[in-house]
């Protein structure tokens, strides 16, 4: 997935919206962005539409330790296959503790706190219904004291080791909170690309086209990728070991994997289109 969307549990009017935007992934959240006189409405809500729509979305439950987590667990107990965006994780147990109330539910991680941080490959390979996790940038700025995109830099790079060596693949980054800052959200989404996320939640759909532009191979990568993959098909090589082409390139297993994955992901782009 390279685009998500969040949308407030509590505006049901901005569901059929935010689907219609066209992100990948919908999450309908019951955390931060619904006050607390409206969290029981607003689960009311999103249960209902993700029961009745819920390919392409997940729901963001509230905190494990707040008053409201265990009445969204049970509301979602009955709803098949559902998605759960478990906020402010901090061990494999309280993932596994979810699953034992919603056994048929898939999980993404939520990695807002320095705990957190540190078990992150624990936590991504509790469970096989582990199917992502993702950092809590806010928060996680806040518990490390640090200002700025460089001093998530880290975070963001042990997040990605994490998530591909849990194999997960490339995780989606945090939300840009600026919605017409344009400039930043590209900024950041390019150097989320290099520290090897593929995609990013938005909380307006206006951000979504920079999101996926960030995010989309460059033509450069591209055609090396092409010329990479041509030369090997070519020379008819084996995918073991170090081959030297032709043109007197060398190409070992690691970049044929890497080309190979950059056209998968162009593919799957010009296909949205």
């Amino acid at each position: 997935m390279l685009t998500g969307l969040y949308v407030p549990a509590n505006r049901p009017d901005r569901f059929a919206k935010a689907v219609a935007a066209g992100p990948d992934l919908v999450v309908f959240d019951l955390e931060d962005a619904v006050p607390v006189d409206a969290k029981v409405a607003a689960r009311e809500w999103a249960v209902a539409w993700i029961a009745a729509h819920g390919v392409g979305s997940e729901l963001r439950v509230n905190a494990p330790g707040t008053p409201w987590h265990a009445d969204d667990l049970a509301a979602v107990a009955a709803v098949p296959e559902i998605r759960l965006r478990v906020p402010k994780v901090e061990s494999a147990a309280e993932v596994l503790r979810i699953l034992e109330q919603v056994p048929s539910a898939s999980i993404t991680a939520l990695i807002e706190s320095p705990l957190g941080l540190e078990r992150a490959f624990e936590i991504a390979t509790a469970d096989p219904r582990v199917v992502a996790v993702a950092l809590g940038e806010a928060d996680l700025r806040s518990s490390l004291g640090v200002d700025g995109s460089e001093g998530l830099a880290w975070a963001r790079g042990r997040l990605v080791s994490a998530s591909r060596a849990a194999g997960l693949g490339a995780p989606m980054m945090s939300v840009h909170p600026r919605v017409d800052d344009t400039d930043g959200l590209r900024r950041t989404s390019l150097e989320g690309r290099a520290l090897g996320f593929v995609g990013r939640m938005a909380i307006h759909p206006r951000q979504l086209p920079t999101i996926l532009e960030s995010f989309t191979p460059t033509a450069i990568q591209l055609a090396e990728a092409a010329d990479l993959l041509a030369a090997v098909e070519k020379a008819g090589v084996s995918a073991g070991g170090v081959t030297v082409l032709p043109d007197g390139r060398m190409a070992d297993p690691a970049m044929i994997g890497r080309a190979q994955e950059l056209t998968t992901l162009a593919r799957e782009i010009a296909h949205r289109s």
